[in-house]
């Protein structure tokens, strides 16, 4: 469902009058199911309103763990490499270190 194609809101509907005729409908049972008409209308646009929220907030914290987990990451691989050169180092000799 696309919100670009939502034709009414609470209000839309609210204030819309309909013309009575002689075999017309019950205008008080009109005007009561439009009552529930706009009370879940207004529902729908407060969920509409949360979930965007959450999608907002989700967006934001996947940023935030792509942009942490890559940073570290780079840290973490840069102290391996370290660490082995060093080992290599300990392990071959003061010749292997030479010929790098």
């Amino acid at each position: 469902m696309s919100l670009n194609r939502i034709n009414l809101n609470g209000k839309d509907i609210l204030e819309k009058d309909f013309k009575t005729a002689m075999r017309g409908y019950n205008q008080e049972e009109v005007d009561e199911f439009l009552d529930v008409v706009i009370q879940d209308y207004e529902t729908f646009q407060q969920e509409i309103d949360r979930l965007k929220q959450d999608n907002d907030k989700l967006k934001t914290q996947s940023d935030q763990s792509r942009t942490r987990s890559t940073t570290p990451n780079h840290q973490i691989n840069y102290d391996v490499l370290k660490r082995l050169s060093n080992l290599e180092k300990a392990v071959f000799g003061k010749k292997f270190a030479d010929t790098e």
